[in-house]
């Protein structure tokens, strides 16, 4: 078979969260296996002759070497739509072009969505035209033209001075900005089976500096830094970062998994990153903050080896009431579930976790816990009350956010919960 030649087509496994399936043993290579046990992707279980695969809470697409592993999520979302959320969870703005926005899920998967955001990003800092800066370059010319490189002409032309070794300063494309995103796009063409979105890539690439490796790129957004000058690159530096294999938002890409084929993303990792910011922007408008001080949270002493970890919340939120003294800081905590709780019941695990956080972080005045959970029918919400035998023990709100929508939007539920506990702080 000659090189670049299609090999044999993959058999397709679909797999939903935490369901199984059987493969047949000749199907998977030892070095699949391997890769399935080192990513953590699934549970493997050998039987006598088959294979029985367990999908965990990662998703996306693996190929394998006789199959194509397709992990979907319980909860549907639309490719554009993911790529709202990782976008918000890693800190940047929605992109609102709608034409370049339509990613629809191709035989690429969720592998092809990184892509195609990297695309987008890439095409809007060519329209807007790219950051020239001075880049020093040594050159070897027939005049002086910038500054003599005195060790490299005294040892390379031993003092003839018809071939000049120079240093200069060239005011051009070459910046570390635009060679990441010229690697990236190089890389991400290497890698995606959609022949319409490998054209695109490609000829994106020809308006950036001729590409360095990907092992040379990633230094550069390691050492990179941002300024009113480059700030704007940030966006397609995050998904280059991630086509390259140096890790996602919240490291929730997989770094073996695009450069193998596949895009694997630990969804309920990003459900909870998204909450986060959520909840932090929506205190951050009230007065409040996230607590980081290791003195704000929970201890446990008394275990056998001595340890003291931290018992907390995803995120837990700190207001200062205005006419309290500076160490009545009260506390409202919120919990990230990727869970089905417009339809089912809070677990008893998550409930007694919850009652630990009212008990350990608020008063009796508002002793109240929230829930955040996805859920793609719209918003919902609904609030369990405990009483004992000295009356209420605690309130939690259980609050589903819409995945339907944009991420800022989806928040309003949580927002007005957020508020309705600062106003009540105040009030008491």
């Amino acid at each position: 078979m000659s090189q670049g030649a299609p090999g044999p087509a993959r058999r397709k496994v679909t797999l939903d969260e935490y369901k199984s399936g059987n493969v047949p043993k000749s199907d998977l290579s030892s070095a699949d296996l391997d890769r399935l046990r080192t990513l953590k992707a699934v549970s493997v279980v050998e039987k006598r002759d088959h294979w029985v695969l367990t999908a965990r809470t990662i998703t996306g697409v693996m190929e394998l070497s006789r199959i194509r592993l397709v992990l979907r999520p319980k909860f549907p979302i639309a490719g554009n739509r993911l790529i709202d959320w990782l976008s918000y969870a890693n800190g940047q703005n929605s992109t609102v072009d709608k034409e370049l926005r339509d990613w629809p899920l191709g035989k690429d998967g969720y592998a092809g969505l990184v892509p195609a955001a990297l695309l987008h990003e890439c095409r809007l800092l060519s329209r807007r035209g790219l950051r020239r800066d001075y880049v020093r370059r040594q050159r070897v010319d027939t005049t002086l033209r910038g500054r003599l490189d005195v060790a490299a002409q005294a040892t390379k032309c031993f003092g003839a001075v018809d071939q000049l070794h120079v240093r200069t300063f060239e005011y051009e494309y070459g910046g570390w900005e635009n060679l990441v995103c010229g690697a990236a796009l190089a890389a991400a063409a290497d890698q995606v089976n959609d022949p319409h979105l490998k054209h695109q890539l490609t000829v994106t690439a020809m308006d950036f500096p001729v590409p360095l490796r990907a092992p040379d790129a990633l230094p550069l957004l390691a050492r990179g830094r941002y300024s009113i000058l480059n700030d704007h690159y940030r966006p397609a530096h995050a998904w280059a970062r991630m086509v390259l294999g140096g890790g996602g938002p919240d490291n929730l890409l997989n770094p073996y998994g695009f450069g193998a084929q596949g895009l694997l993303l630990k969804l309920d990792d990003l459900w909870e990153s998204v909450v986060r910011r959520m909840a932090i922007d929506a205190a951050a408008a009230l007065g409040g903050r996230r607590a980081r001080d290791s003195g704000h949270h929970i201890r446990t002493h008394g275990r056998p080896d001595g340890g003291t970890p931290y018992f907390r919340p995803d995120v837990l939120l700190t207001f200062a009431p205005p006419t309290a003294p500076p160490d009545s800081t009260l506390y409202l905590a919120v919990d990230a579930k990727y869970k089905d709780y417009a339809k089912k019941n809070v677990s008893r695990e998550d409930r007694h976790q919850l009652l630990t956080y009212i008990a350990g972080y608020t008063t009796p005045v508002n002793p109240l816990a929230l829930v955040v959970h996805p859920d793609p029918n719209g918003p919902s919400g609904h609030q369990l009350e405990f009483h004992g035998p000295r009356g209420l023990v605690g309130r939690i709100l259980v609050l589903g956010l819409d995945t339907r929508a944009d991420p800022k939007q989806a928040a309003e539920p949580l927002r007005k919960a957020i508020a309705s506990f600062a106003a009540s702080m105040a009030t008491n």
